[in-house]
């Protein structure tokens, strides 16, 4: 049993440093293995997601050498299979970027259909399409992906819509195509430009990541590489949307402030104070929230990995807030548990109708996924009392020394491992 145990009350003050980019360096692991040169990947973050790919990558043959916490060594020249265990795949949803890392290399791959958080249909079809399209012969076979080809060759790819997974994927694949690819109605995400400055700086030739259109020409060969991760924009507001929460004053270091515009322009809305410099971003909240509408869409919208952050921040907010959540079906999960601690909330379809209050009180509540499990930490450290959380396994998967960073803004809690833990941290809380 792990939980995090929380006394709230406390406004949230300081400095934090955000980590590397968890869905960045995901992609960018895949795609490391795509040379047999030694490549150096340092600003990784040391979370659960991350430590069950290189997993997974090792079981395959790659070398794998931790230099630091937070960077690696790998070598992928021996490569023995290109078929990954169910076993690490079932625990993170990106083991799909093996398969466009092993297909681009190797021209086969066997990868297990993946996992993660269960926050709604996120199919591959899109993946499989672009596969196709460069040549591959894709199945779906006992519960795994089997992808292989003679040759890949570049292709004219629209995607439905936009996905990220299927734009870096593709991406990957494509790389080590022969001839030419323009990948249309791409996502723009931060991360997927960073796995192609990646990409790029091991040899590729990518062009217009960051647009909805990708142009890239296939290369033999790629080469050794030296890159650092970029910071983790959802990390980033989540500590930002905790400074709005708890009436606090926090100062989010190692950061690009231009990946989280959508974020500060919701926070000014509410009525936060934020305040950019070159690589930092302060939120202060000195009254109370006002209410605001939000919509999730692909970037540069508002993300949705930082939807259940703001539909914390509005249940605190003056006045009647509306969510709409575009990308996932089942992101409202979380209502429940907030609902628990005295939200007043009505969901309907993919929207959430919020009607703030002035006070949370603290309730024993259950992470259903990894941001929602980060919210419900945001909403315990608000509450009056003590909450407890379940199933914190969520958030270890992409939140690196949560509890640590939130007691060096002042917060009252901790990672609990048995009841006579969670009774000593209450006769300690008073």
């Amino acid at each position: 049993m792990e939980q995090y145990i929380i006394r709230g009350g406390n406004p949230l003050a300081g400095e934090v440093n955000i980590s590397g980019a968890k869905n960045a360096a995901l992609g960018i692991l895949a795609a490391a293995i795509m040379t047999d040169d030694t490549v150096l990947i340092e600003n990784l973050p040391d979370v659960r997601d991350i430590n069950v790919l290189l997993e997974a990558m090792e079981s395959i043959g790659v070398k794998v050498e931790r230099i630091t916490r937070h960077a690696v060594m790998m070598n992928s020249e021996n490569i023995g299979d290109v078929s990954v265990d169910y076993d690490y795949i079932k625990r993170i949803r990106a083991s799909y970027y093996l398969i466009g890392a092993l297909l681009g290399k190797y021209k086969k791959a066997e990868v297990p259909l993946p996992g993660g958080c269960n926050i709604g249909s996120r199919p591959i079809d899109l993946h499989i399409k672009g596969f196709r399209a460069l040549g591959a012969k894709v199945d779906i076979r006992n519960g795994f992906i089997v992808a292989q080809a003679d040759h890949l060759r570049g292709s004219h790819i629209f995607l439905d819509t936009v996905s990220v997974g299927a734009t870096i994927n593709i991406m990957m694949a494509a790389s080590m195509a022969e001839g030419y690819t323009i990948i249309e109605n791409c996502a723009r995400e931060p991360h997927v430009v960073d796995v192609a400055n990646f990409l790029n700086s091991m040899g590729a030739n990518i062009k217009g990541a960051g647009t909805d259109v990708i142009r890239i020409r296939g290369v033999q060969k790629l080469h050794r590489t030296e890159y650092s991760v970029i910071p983790d924009q959802i990390e980033a507001g989540t500590f930002m949307f905790a400074a709005a929460a708890t009436k606090g004053d926090i100062t989010v270091k190692n950061v690009i402030p231009k990946h989280l515009e959508a974020t500060t322009a919701k926070l000014l809305e509410i009525g936060c104070e934020v305040e950019e410099f070159d690589n930092a971003v302060r939120v202060v909240a000195s009254k109370r929230l006002c209410s605001t509408n939000v919509k999730t869409l692909p970037y540069p919208g508002y993300p949705t990995d930082m939807q259940p952050q703001i539909g914390v921040a509005l249940a605190l907010a003056k006045g009647t807030s509306i969510v709409t959540e575009s990308i996932f079906e089942n992101r409202f999960k979380y209502m429940d548990e907030l609902t628990r601690m005295g939200a007043v909330v009505r969901v309907e379809g993919n929207t959430a109708i919020i009607t703030g209050v002035e006070k949370l009180s603290g309730a024993r509540v259950s992470a259903p996924d990894l941001r929602a499990g980060a919210a419900l930490v945001i909403a315990g450290l608000a509450a009056d009392g003590i909450t407890t959380i379940d199933d914190i396994v969520y958030i270890q998967r992409g939140y690196e020394l949560f509890d640590e960073k939130l007691r060096s803004l002042g917060a009252e809690i901790e990672m609990v491992h048995s009841e006579k833990e969670a009774q000593k941290f209450r006769l300690r809380c008073g």
